[in-house]
């Protein structure tokens, strides 16, 4: 593979969807989120990302299947008639070409389903333990910034930026006339944070005004617990081949 590509499983119909990006980040909060309402909600996964930005490495299931390094995109019909397209995967882009590649390619097929609003999803790291996690947020408009401190989101000041997916598909979509906010709760970073990820989850449904039992929200944080365990391990080993320090950065970026 030497290029960024886009495989269809189906084609779906949808009218005006609302995009909503929940990749691997910090605290893997936004991802908890996502994969909570595309289980809760039978979402239709209709498509998948594959490309040569994304890690050298499979997956190895419990059962021995072999998983590639993909981003997944799923179909919703929503409760009151509002569709969306839900963006999960186990993996983000190396490198900052890697990123707006796969950002741009995102892009150009949300836009083919005629999306104009996104949420992206994810986590702003404290680098301490906290009591209760907090919803923070970022907004491409006012009116969008406004609407967020009406659901109870405090807005997230000029000392920090948002790495990775998350701030990029903002960015790069404002240029398209895609317009959308990033909401992001307070964790550690340092484990899979099912606290902060109940806080984004009540707030998104909220703005959404959907429905959703958030009881098996900590037995997915469980399932994705074991997961990065195990790509953990892969990346110690891939780095000891290569004489190379294994990163830290997988659960320590906004995103």
């Amino acid at each position: 593979m030497n290029k960024t590509y886009v495989k269809m499983m189906e084609e779906v119909d949808l009218t005006e969807p609302i995009f909503i990006e929940a990749l691997p980040g910090i605290g893997h909060v936004g991802k908890l989120v996502a994969e909570h309402i595309i289980h809760e909600l039978d979402a239709k996964k209709f498509a998948e990302l594959y490309s040569p930005s994304f890690p050298p490495q499979v997956f190895v299931s419990e059962e021995g299947l072999i998983e590639p390094m993909k981003n997944e995109f799923y179909a919703l019909k929503g409760q009151d008639g509002q569709d969306y397209i839900i963006l999960v995967g186990n993996t983000q882009g190396l490198s900052p070409e890697g990123q707006h590649e796969v950002c741009g390619i995102i892009l150009d097929l949300i836009e083919k389903y005629g999306v104009k609003q996104m949420f992206t999803l994810g986590g702003l790291g404290t680098g301490q333990p906290i009591e209760k996690s907090k919803v923070l947020g970022a907004a491409t408009t006012l009116e969008l910034a406004e609407m967020l401190k009406e659901h109870n989101v405090t807005l997230r000041s000029a000392d920090g930026g948002i790495i990775g997916a998350s701030g990029l598909l903002l960015g790069m979509g404002m240029l398209r006339g895609i317009n959308g906010v990033c909401l992001m709760g307070e964790t550690p970073g340092y484990f899979i944070d099912a606290d902060a990820s109940k806080a984004v989850l009540t707030v998104l449904l909220d703005i959404l005004n959907m429905e959703i039992d958030i009881a098996k929200l900590e037995e997915r944080a469980e399932e994705t617990r074991k997961m990065i365990s195990k790509a953990q391990q892969m990346e110690r080993e891939m780095a000891e081949r290569m004489h190379i320090a294994p990163g830290e950065e997988d659960l320590r970026y906004i995103g």
